[in-house]
């Protein structure tokens, strides 16, 4: 597995060597490690690499740079090969990369790495990358479709897993993800030929369900981290620790809302075998040891020996109910234009809007954040702070959202789906009663697709934050005001 690992690393062609280095090392390390691995195997990461890399690329996209790479190794490190050939040959690849109507993945950062000449424009072009998939596309087939794409051609089989795979987990750790695509072709290939594949796939399927899960955890949480960076990563799960334990204590909130940014800044770019397993069984125990005694769902979550299933169990924990309403305080200005406490100001301030709104989509908590920490920066740099503060009006408009956001998702969170969209087309007849059927049908279908996708923990995060922003969203939370208001 390190072996497999290292060579992946060296597919993406990485700075610090290259710089350090130079070209010599680039080529004697991926050559190395062709000729370690075979080229089958080198093929494969190839897929993965750039799978990950170019989310939207098709898969004949991807092939015909896979292609292109395995060539370039099998010509270049052979024995006896020109000593110039790499770099020849990485240069020429690095050309028609530029070339408009090259057959490879397309990237709106291209044309200004091809601006650039020589190792410069190499570099650029291995550091495009496009955004996380926030809305996954890979469905696994029945065993029955699987067996038959298997038997058909084992290898286009086994390419298209790994491009499908690999574009839907392109934030997975590497190395959970290799070890999860390896594993789940070692499935097909078994079962595929068993004398009982159905009992097979059963068996082996839930034998794998740990890592499976795993997979689609650090995917779904280091796509976030992507996102959002360390920081905003670090109020995500504040908010979502608060939303779901509300009656716990700021203080361990926020200590394992830092631990959780901490893991993902650690493991979600490392090459180390089982960064991501050890880390999580870390944290999933220092969450059991603040919160146990804090809350009963917690408590049964944390009963056990499997780490993973503790922390999937409290992963899968919804909004708990809402804590008492009450008037919530402004950060004092004193405190918001100190350095040492505006950011622990800010997060209490939150803390009490999220436990108030429990199932308010995330999105809003962060704008109110960002509120927040926009009029702090305004405001502490003027010669009367106080007086700036004062001048600025309460953000009521996101405060109402709040509510409504609340109102909303609860309904939703405690409803049926169809039962949902019949008490929203009850609120739309009422409020709007000369409106056409048409129009209440596009209203309803517009909250209902909001809330199908923002209303859970965990949602996609520039998705729902968009939806945010856009000013016109704001209206759509408010369910019984004529639209004509907004």
């Amino acid at each position: 597995m390190k072996t497999v690992i290292i060579t992946a690393l060296l597919l993406v062609l990485t700075y610090s060597h290259a710089i350090e280095r130079g070209r010599d090392y680039m080529r004697d390390k991926i050559c190395q490690e062709f000729n370690n691995l075979g080229k089958d195997k080198f093929r494969s990461l190839a897929i993965i690499m750039n799978s990950r890399k170019y989310t939207n690329g098709t898969f004949e996209e991807i092939q015909s740079i896979v292609v292109e790479i395995v060539a370039l190794a099998e010509k270049c490190c052979v024995e006896g090969a020109d000593p110039e050939c790499y770099t020849t040959e990485s240069l020429a690849l690095s050309a028609k990369s530029c070339d408009p109507n090259n057959p490879f993945p397309k990237h709106p950062g291209t044309a200004a790495c091809c601006r650039e000449e020589g190792l410069e424009r190499k570099l650029c072009l291995a550091a495009l990358k496009h955004p996380p998939k926030e809305f996954h596309t890979y469905v696994e087939p029945s065993n029955e479709e699987l067996c038959g794409a298997f038997r058909k051609d084992p290898q286009d089989f086994a390419d298209r897993f790994l491009y499908e795979f690999s574009i839907d987990h392109s934030h997975t750790p590497l190395p959970l993800l290799i070890a999860s695509t390896t594993t789940y072709l070692s499935i097909v290939g078994t079962c595929c030929t068993h004398a009982q594949p159905t009992v097979c796939f059963l068996k082996e399927k839930l034998e794998r369900k740990s890592l499976r899960m795993l997979t689609d955890l650090s995917n779904k949480a280091c796509s976030r981290y992507s996102v959002f960076g360390k920081e905003k990563t670090k109020l995500s799960y504040f908010i979502t620790y608060t939303q779901k334990i509300p009656n716990a204590s700021v203080e361990d909130i926020l200590s394992l809302a830092e631990d959780a940014s901490e893991v993902l800044a650690k493991c979600c770019d490392s090459l180390e075998e089982d960064c991501i397993q050890k880390e999580v069984s870390n944290h999933t125990a220092k969450i059991c040891n603040k919160l146990s005694a804090q809350d009963k769902r917690i408590n049964n979550c944390c009963q056990g020996d499997c780490s993973l299933q503790k922390y999937v169990c409290i992963y899968s924990l919804p909004w708990d109910k809402n804590t008492d309403s009450s008037n919530v305080a402004s950060p004092t200005p004193e405190c918001l234009c100190n350095v040492d406490c505006r950011q622990r100001e800010i997060y209490n301030y939150i803390h009490r809007f999220a436990q108030t709104f429990t199932y308010a989509p995330e999105a809003l908590l962060v704008a109110l954040y960002d509120d927040s920490l926009t009029v702090a920066n305004s405001c502490c740099s003027t010669e009367d702070p106080a007086a700036c503060f004062a001048g600025k009006k309460p953000p009521t408009k996101l405060f109402e959202l709040l509510s409504k956001g609340n109102e909303m998702c609860g309904a939703y969170t405690t409803h049926t789906f169809l039962d949902f969209k019949k008490r929203l087309r009850e609120h739309y007849h009422k409020a709007l009663p000369s409106a056409s059927e048409d129009t209440i049908s596009g209203l309803v279908e517009q909250r209902a697709t909001f809330a199908s996708t923002c209303c859970h923990l965990n949602a996609p995060p520039s998705y729902c934050g968009l939806k945010v922003q856009h000013e016109k969203t704001f209206c759509d939370f408010r369910l019984h005001t004529d639209p004509r208001f907004c």
